[in-house]
């Protein structure tokens, strides 16, 4: 599923969309909208020759749960295809007969070329700012990661820190999190191999160019954290695995850990644990001017307990503010013992309270109460607080004095989002990243006290993003719940036309205007992008993600077949022309709306989904996810879950629309088995012949890190596949 663990509330709860880019990032596309685009050169075959699939063994394997027998015929699957020769193989004639369909499409070469071109481009993060220096990632389009870079001065010159583009042969290990020390000597960094979820944190001393000796392993979902002197940092691990342990087991154990530099990491001291939830995900900042480490302790990512550390301390014991798990509460600033947190707790739209560390029994104080807009995130920069806000989906900055006092909003360059907000208080500057769906991202330096924004690093296009529409329409989901939705397409392109219609609705994840390759490949070719703002996400607070979870999770797919039929009616897109796209929870979410309606879609493109909802939380950290879809091992979860399984509720007799799912060897979070077992049970039942195929990526991952050959590669089978499918007419540029 996706996780993010740096420790701002916007990052916590979802990075935007952060979860849905997480593989194809924020890059631009030379855009060609000339009439050519709608030529035709492909059309849809309506009546197809039953396809032969591979032989895939079955076993007789039932269970009972609750009185209800379950046949499981295809768990052998689950095992790991890179240690289980019966899996490898299986693989094997999967992928050769994909390839074989696949080579047979005339758009796939097509939208290869397109997106190779859209990812020559060169994208710039927001810098953070240790003592004179100046901290940033850049890729260039013919790399397949980012490295990290410094400047001496928010305009000097600029040098390369750390390359990650030569640790591998295949570009698939990465660089992931990363924190440099409060006075810039040295930057502790995490080493992703192979698309997994584990790190292995190393430390660059930054003058000489060169790593230390200290090296830490086991590090997963977590989070760098420096201490004010340097001396050492916090960061997340498990315990080493137990003899014969499979790398796909579940995951426990999670604990805050301090190393200190020169040490080795036998020596690291503990600094929270909670063996009694061996379950929780435990992670740790330390605020701005250093004093306090503040712990969240996590069951099900969306809310959490809260500790804190005064690191001024001897024994470093932590405090609770927080024992339960009903809020999302995260510490955004201090100003010596009072803290400024983002809470959702008695504000389903979320405020901006304080917290006295120094007062007796003192307790939340609002300090900018709720709004009718969503607060999203909150920074201390100089003498301002600059706080986010979601309308409709769409982002506003607003800014604060140290009074609370309104003082003004921030003019954005246009309707979009902002990411990457980075400034400190003992300084006036700041920086972010803005960027919409037609606006590729740009690099601002904002001057809170002189209350100016200029671009520090712009994009170098020679795209005409005019041609490039951006609408937002209100749909009506099945109970009456009005659901925002955005549609992306070229100002040329007369409506019908064929649609990709993604989604997610999970984890109070906000699906915002970002700039995005994917987008823009479809829409180069005269197709439409429709992305609905379904629940389960939190573009309406709290409240719209509730809605969507656990008891409430068919309200999510009933959003999302509402936004295909709305495009249908209002010919948007063509009677037999969407294609259904999602990952992670998403492909969750593909899986079953197929299954529910699978007269509306010509096509469906599931990624990394979680398929087996009965089994979910038997691996890697699947145990996470109970809090948003249930438990099912108690009555009440698993019949709601059951219901919706895509694995098991599969429905002979009904013509399927052509599936093209995906998913990756090495993907320890959403483990393959889910979509080989997805996939084995759609080629064994009587449900059409339209090809029901997958395509199984090797060293890659959930999508954090995967390079770039790989994303162009992967993305240009699934948007042939679904163009063929959907009639969108691929012409060459």
């Amino acid at each position: 599923m996706s996780l993010s663990l740096r420790m701002t509330r916007q990052q916590m709860r979802a990075p935007s969309l952060g979860a849905l880019w997480l593989c194809f990032g924020i890059l631009p596309f030379p855009f060609s909208c000339s009439n050519q685009a709608q030529s035709a050169i492909l059309q849809p075959i309506k009546t197809v020759p039953a396809m032969t699939y591979p032989k895939t063994k079955r076993s007789d394997l039932v269970e009972e749960h609750f009185g209800q027998k379950v046949a499981d015929p295809y768990r052998w699957l689950e095992n790991d295809p890179r240690t289980d020769t019966q899996v490898a193989d299986w693989v094997s004639a999967q992928n050769q007969l994909t390839t074989e369909y696949l080579d047979t499409l005339p758009g796939r070469e097509v939208f290869r070329k397109s997106l190779a071109l859209l990812y020559n481009y060169e994208s710039v993060t927001a810098p953070y700012k240790r003592g004179t220096q100046y901290f940033y990632t850049r890729k260039s389009g013919q790399e397949n990661q980012p490295s990290l870079y410094s400047r001496e001065g928010v305009n000097g010159q600029e040098r390369l820190l750390i390359n990650p583009n030569h640790w591998s042969t295949d570009g698939a290990n990465a660089l992931s999190e990363w924190a440099v020390s409060d006075d810039g000597t040295r930057i502790a960094y995490a080493v992703q191999e192979g698309g997994s979820d584990w790190r292995t944190i190393k430390v660059l001393d930054v003058a000489t160019g060169k790593d230390l000796q200290d090296q830490v392993t086991r590090a997963r979902f977590t989070n760098i954290a420096w201490v004010k002197d340097g001396a050492g940092f916090f960061y997340s691990r498990y315990p080493q695995p137990k003899p014969g342990d499979s790398t796909q087991a579940s995951l426990a154990g999670h604990a805050v850990y301090f190393h200190r530099i020169d040490t080795p990491q036998s020596q690291d001291r503990l600094l929270y644990a909670t063996p009694d939830h061996p379950q929780r995900l435990n992670v740790a900042q330390v605020t701005d001017d250093g004093r306090y480490a503040v712990i969240l302790s996590s069951a099900n990512m969306s809310t959490s307990a809260m500790m804190v550390v005064d690191l001024t301390s001897a024994d470093w014991k932590p405090r609770t503010l927080i024992d339960d798990l009903d809020n999302s509460t995260v510490v955004v600033a201090n100003i010596g013992t009072k803290l400024f947190l983002v809470t959702d707790k008695h504000a389903k739209h979320s405020k901006l309270v304080t917290y006295d560390l120094a007062e007796a029994n003192t307790t939340f104080k609002d300090f900018v109460p709720e709004q009718r807009a969503i607060l999203n995130d909150a920074h201390l920069v100089g003498d301002y607080f600059l706080v986010s806000y979601l309308v409709d989906a769409k982002m506003e900055i607003a800014r604060y004095r140290l009074d609370g006092t309104p003082d003004g909003m921030l003019k954005l360059p246009g309707i979009g989002s902002v990411h990457d907000l980075r400034g400190n208080p003992k300084d006036s500057e700041a920086f972010f990243t803005f960027n919409s769906f037609n606006v590729p991202g740009t690099v601002y330096r904002y001057d809170a006290a002189a209350g100016t924004m200029t671009a520090w690093v712009e994009p170098n296009m020679q795209a005409d993003l005019a041609h490039v529409l951006v609408d937002q329409v209100f749909y009506a989901s099945k109970d009456g719940t009005q659901v925002p939705m955005f549609l992306i397409r070229r100002k040329d392109v007369t409506r019908p036309a064929p649609t990709l219609l993604y989604g997610y609705g999970g984890y109070g994840i906000s699906l915002m205007p970002s700039y995005v390759p994917f987008v823009l490949a479809w829409v180069e070719q005269g197709g439409i992008v429709a992305i609905p703002n379904i629940r389960g996400g939190a573009e309406y607070g709290a409240a719209w993600h509730q809605a969507g979870m656990r008891l409430k999770k068919q309200n999510v797919f009933d959003d999302f077949i509402a936004a295909a039929e709305f495009l249908k009616v209002n010919r948007i897109a063509p009677a037999d022309g969407i294609a259904v796209h999602g990952e992670s929870n998403g492909g969750l979410l593909v899986g079953a709306v197929v299954n529910q309606r699978p007269d509306l879609f010509a096509a469906a493109l599931p990624a990394v989904g979680v398929m087996d909802m009965l089994r979910f939380n038997t691996f890697t950290g699947g145990q996470l996810w109970v809090g948003e879809f249930g438990d099912p091992a108690r009555q009440a979860d698993f019949q709601n879950i059951f219901a919706y399984s895509p694995y098991h509720n599969i429905h002979p007799g009904k013509n399927y629309p052509a599936i093209l799912a995906t998913t990756a060897d090495a993907d320890d979070r959403v483990v393959p088995g889910h979509t080989f077992k997805y996939v084995a049970a759609l080629q064994a039942t009587a449900i059409g012949n339209k090809p029901h195929l997958v395509r199984i990526d090797t060293r890659a991952g959930h999508g954090a890190g995967k390079p770039t050959d790989k994303v162009i590669a992967d993305t240009a089978d699934m948007w042939a596949f679904a163009a063929y499918w959907t009639g969108l007419n691929v012409a060459p540029n």
